[in-house]
């Protein structure tokens, strides 16, 4: 019996969502692309890594979604925040890191960013015409 849970995301590109997860400080296992789980079984992902307490997650992509899904054993899920908050975090510097992306791409830089006390990130770009 498989003790793996799979929670659906809208994150839907890996770049953004690998340099999220950099950017809140966890590490990207290049080398292992499984997750493992309950009685030491496996299941395969495409990005995977580990969390504080020995907590393996990754994220799979789904071919009917087209997005990718957040893959972990939650009987062993010891972070030290809840998986719906680790969701949240990731989804918002996903969200972050593609505005900077195609933002750039556009010639948009950042003038002034504000880390807001309830967790909101405000963001003034602007764009120089030559």
């Amino acid at each position: 019996m498989s003790h793996f849970s799979t929670i659906k995301t809208k994150l839907k590109e890996a770049e953004p969502l690998i340099k999220a997860l950099n950017n809140l400080g966890y590490k990207i296992n290049k080398e292992e692309k499984f997750v493992k789980g309950y009685r030491g079984k496996f299941t395969a992902v495409d990005i995977s890594m580990n969390l504080p307490g020995d907590t393996k997650v990754g994220f799979k992509w789904d071919n009917n979604s087209n997005a990718y899904e957040l893959v972990t054993d939650l009987d062993l899920w010891k972070f030290e925040i809840p998986v719906e908050r680790f969701i949240s975090k990731v989804t918002q510097m996903y969200a972050y890191q593609t505005i900077i992306s195609k933002t750039n791409e556009d010639g948009y830089q950042i003038v002034e960013q504000k880390n807001k006390n309830d967790g909101s990130i405000e963001l003034v770009l602007t764009k120089w015409d030559n």
